[in-house]
C-alpha cells in the first residue's frame, strides 16, 4: 500500500475518532447539566430519567438512517451535517425554559449519538479487511468523550451555569464539524462514484441485508457488549452508593474510571480481531462475561475490592466484544456497512436506554441489588448459546456465521 494511501487512511481515522469523541461528549451532556435542570424545574425522578435518556434513545434510533445516508452520499458530508445539526440543537437547549422545550431540544442533542454509524461507514472504506478491525476499534475509542464530559462539565457548570455549558459544548462541536470538513477527504468509494457518476443503488438494495437473521444476531451481541456496558456505566455509581455506602463523589469517580479504560481497550479488541479472528474474541468475551455476571449475581457479600476486580474484568472483555462485533460487519457486508452497522448500533444503543430502566424496576420489585447482574447473566447466556448453535449449524450446512 502506498505512502499516500496510508496517509489518507490515517488522516481519515484520526479526524473521525476526534470528531466522534466530541460527539460522544455532547451526547452525554445531560448526565451533568441534567442535575441542575432537575433542581431548576423541580422534576420528578421519572421526568429526570426521561430527560437524561432521551438523547440516548434518539441517538440510537437515527443510526440506521445516518448509516444508509453515509453509504449513499458519503460519510464526509453526512458526518459534517450531523455535527452541525447536533451543535445547533445543543445551543438552542440553552434557551429552553420549560420541560417540553427541554425534551424537544434533547431530541436534537441525541443526533450526536448517531455519528457512530456515520464514522463506521466512513472509516471502513479507507482500510482493507486485514486492518478494518484495528481501525474501527481505534475509532470506537471516541466513547471516552463521555468521561471528558463527566470530568470537565461539572467545573464549567458550577462556574457559569448549565446554559453556558451547553453553549460551550455546542461551540466545540460546531468548530469540530468545520475542521473535519476542511481537513478530511471523501472516502474512496464515494470519490470513485462521483468520478464515474454511477447511479445510486435503490433503497431496497440498501436495506436488503437487514432481512438476514445473522444481522440481528450481531445486533444481539452488541446489545450486550455495548448496551450493557453503557447501562453499567450509568448504574454503577448508584450501585456503589446503595450497596457499599460510597459518597457521590467517590462513586462518580469510580464510574468514570470504569468508562475510560474500557473505552480505550476497544482499540485492542480491534487488533485482536484482526489477529485471531472476531469469532474467537466473541467467544472469550461471552465466556468471561458469563463467569463474571454469574459471580456478581449468585455470590452475595463480595468485598468492595472483589466486586471492583470482577466488574473491571467484565468491562474489559465487553470492550473487546464491542470491537469484535464491528469487525464482522465490513467482512460480511462490505457494500452495506452503513445500513448493517447502523442497525447494530441502534440496537446496542437501545440497550443503553432500556437496561438501566429495567435495573431500576427490578430493584424496586425485588429489593435485590444483584438483580441487574442476573439480567446480564441471562442475556449473555442467550447470546453465547445463539452464537454457538449458529456456528455448529454452519458446519452442517455452510452459511455465513
Amino acid at each position: 500500500m502506498s505512502a499516500i494511501t496510508l496517509s489518507r487512511s490515517g488522516r481519515a481515522l484520526s479526524l473521525s475518532t476526534a470528531a466522534f469523541t466530541v460527539c460522544f461528549a455532547v451526547w452525554t451532556i445531560f448526565s451533568i447539566i441534567g442535575i441542575q435542570i432537575k433542581d431548576q424545574l423541580s422534576l420528578t425522578e421519572t421526568q429526570f430519567g426521561l430527560l437524561v435518556g432521551m438523547p440516548v434513545l434518539t441517538g440510537s434510533l437515527v443510526r440506521i438512517v445516518l448509516g444508509v445516508a453515509s453509504d449513499r452520499i458519503g460519510g464526509r458530508a453526512v458526518y459534517t451535517l450531523t455535527m452541525l445539526a447536533a451543535a445547533a440543537a445543543t445551543f438552542l437547549l440553552s434557551w429552553a425554559t420549560t420541560y417540553p422545550q427541554m425534551l424537544l431540544a434533547a431530541l436534537g442533542v441525541g443526533i450526536a449519538g448517531g455519528s457512530f454509524a456515520v464514522g463506521v461507514a466512513y472509516v471502513s472504506r479507507f482500510f482493507d479487511g486485514a486492518r478494518q478491525g484495528t481501525a474501527l476499534g481505534i475509532f470506537g475509542v471516541g466513547n471516552v468523550g463521555a468521561a471528558l464530559t463527566k470530568f470537565a462539565a461539572p467545573f464549567v457548570m458550577i462556574a457559569w451555569g448549565w446554559q453556558a455549558t451547553a453553549q460551550i459544548w455546542a461551540g466545540a462541536l460546531a468548530l469540530t464539524a468545520m475542521l473535519f470538513w476542511i481537513l478530511s477527504t471523501d472516502d474512496p468509494v464515494t470519490a470513485a462514484r462521483r468520478g464515474t457518476r454511477a447511479p445510486l443503488r435503490s433503497l431496497r438494495a440498501e436495506f436488503a441485508p437487514l432481512r438476514n437473521v445473522q444481522v440481528w444476531r450481531f445486533s444481539a451481541y452488541y446489545f450486550f457488549s455495548f448496551g450493557a456496558f453503557v447501562a453499567l456505566a450509568l448504574w454503577l455509581p448508584h450501585y456503589l452508593i446503595g450497596v457499599y455506602g460510597f459518597d457521590v463523589k467517590t462513586a462518580g469517580m469510580i464510574g468514570a474510571a470504569y468508562s475510560i479504560p474500557a473505552s480505550i481497550f476497544r482499540a485492542y479488541g480491534g487488533v485482536l480481531s484482526d489477529r485471531v479472528g472476531a469469532r474467537s474474541v466473541m467467544y472469550a468475551t461471552f465466556l468471561v462475561s458469563l463467569a463474571a455476571t454469574g459471580i456478581l449475581a449468585l455470590i452475595p457479600g463480595l468485598s468492595v475490592w472483589a466486586f471492583l476486580a470482577v466488574i473491571f474484568v467484565l468491562g474489559f472483555f465487553m470492550s473487546l466484544g464491542k470491537a469484535a462485533v464491528y469487525k464482522h460487519i465490513p467482512t460480511y457486508y462490505p457494500g452495506n456497512v452503513g445500513a448493517v452497522g447502523g442497525l447494530v448500533g441502534m440496537i446496542g444503543g437501545l440497550g443503553g436506554f432500556v437496561l438501566p430502566l429495567l435495573f431500576g424496576w427490578l430493584k424496586d420489585q425485588t429489593g435485590s441489588w444483584s438483580s441487574c447482574f442476573t439480567v446480564l447473566f441471562l442475556l449473555v447466556a442467550a447470546c453465547t448459546l445463539w452464537m454457538h448453535l449458529s456456528i455448529r449449524q454452519s458446519r452442517i450446512a455452510p452459511q455465513p456465521v
